[in-house]
């Protein structure tokens, strides 16, 4: 069984998914949608990567929330409320709050590229972009790829010249460089081999032939539809919120957050059903899976 079940449906569902949380977030800066978008990244995000995500989320998108918290007023004394003087500029609760919102909204974006990364493998890149730009999907996927394998390389080399006395910690200053040139020395001709033989590789399958077709393992199935027109309606449904002015709220000179009524509300509703859709279909599945197990 896979674990992550929203993974697993079509490709193109869920880059269209990524694409509409990610971008929404970036426009609105409501306070309820950038929390619903926060939360739901993150519980999504730890329930793909459990403990890495939590680690990542401590060393980037939990900085990057108080760091712009804290800036933000120091540098932007707009606003009507003044907390206190710093160094004769005042510091509004404006400015603050502002920096907040928007702190969230970075860390948002940070979580749904975190998990974009583990749902949108290569192949599914290449499935979706093969066709239309074979060349460019195919550059950036390798890229993807050749990242962590880099990566993983480097540390690699680096244990095994460190325990020859070799490593970059080893030695005077000077030695420290002649080792550290040394390893870089080494990843760079291994880069060039993996280069050569990939390029083989892909010569000897016909690569780049006149009529040659493409394999996928991917189907569509009627959850797809299912998705796909949910997500659509949702989508749909917070941009007319958003033209109707729900989603856009002042900040300077004094915060004002538009009275949602009826409308705003299941905008609201919506768009936190937009954000919780992976991990709601993950949990679905999970309780499924353990009631079909206790029937065994």
């Amino acid at each position: 069984m896979d674990k992550d079940s929203f993974g697993t449906y079509h490709p193109i569902i869920c880059f269209g998914y990524f694409c509409a949380v990610i971008i929404l977030s970036m426009i609105y800066l409501h306070p309820a949608l950038l929390l619903f978008s926060f939360f739901g990244s993150l519980f999504y995000g730890i329930y793909l990567g459990e403990k890495k995500a939590a680690k990542f989320f401590c060393c980037l998108p939990l900085p990057v929330i108080l760091i712009s918290m804290v800036m933000n007023p120091l540098f932007n004394h707009r606003g009507a409320t003044i907390l206190f003087y710093f160094r004769d500029n005042p510091v509004t609760m404006e400015a603050m709050i502002y920096g907040l919102v928007s702190g969230l909204m970075f860390a948002s974006v940070i979580m749904w590229f975190y998990c974009y990364n583990h749902v949108m493998t290569s192949d599914k890149f290449m499935y979706i972009f093969g066709k239309a730009a074979p060349a460019s999907s195919l550059v950036f996927s390798m890229v993807l790829r050749f990242i962590p394998r880099y990566h993983r390389q480097t540390k690699t080399v680096s244990q095994g010249q460190t325990c020859m006395g070799r490593g970059v910690g080893n030695g005077s200053f000077r030695q420290k460089i002649k080792h550290g040139a040394a390893i870089l020395g080494i990843m760079t001709t291994w880069a060039f081999e993996n280069a050569i033989d990939t390029a083989d590789s892909m010569k000897a399958r016909g690569y780049g032939l006149k009529g040659r077709s493409h394999f996928s393992i991917y189907k569509r199935e009627g959850r797809d539809l299912a998705a796909g027109i949910f997500v659509a309606a949702a989508l749909a449904a917070v941009i007319a919120g958003g033209f109707a002015g729900y989603n856009t709220p002042d900040y300077y000179p004094v915060i004002y957050i538009p009275r949602a009524g009826v409308p705003g509300t299941i905008n609201y509703i919506c768009y936190f059903c937009l954000c919780f859709l992976p991990i709601g279909l993950d949990i679905k599945e999970d309780i499924k899976w353990r009631y079909l197990r206790s029937r065994i």
